[in-house]
């Protein structure tokens, strides 16, 4: 019956690690993120094909 939405702030965060710390990342973002209210976001955990730092030519874990 024409209420008011309420739209809560949205923040994304990339973050880019090696396979190996990906668990305790997103362990780590729980807990920090979790307040037990709707909203509390959504984490995506995503293979990086390949990662190259531009200034040196470093690639993929080195370059993280």
């Amino acid at each position: 019956k024409g209420g008011v939405e309420k739209f809560l702030a949205r923040k994304k965060l990339e973050i880019a690690c090696a396979s190996d710390l990906a668990g305790r990342v997103v362990e780590a973002i729980q807990q920090a993120a979790n307040t037990g209210a709707i909203g509390d976001g959504k984490i995506f955990v995503l293979d990086l094909g390949e990662a190259v730092r531009i200034r040196t030519g470093e690639t993929d874990a080195v370059a993280l």
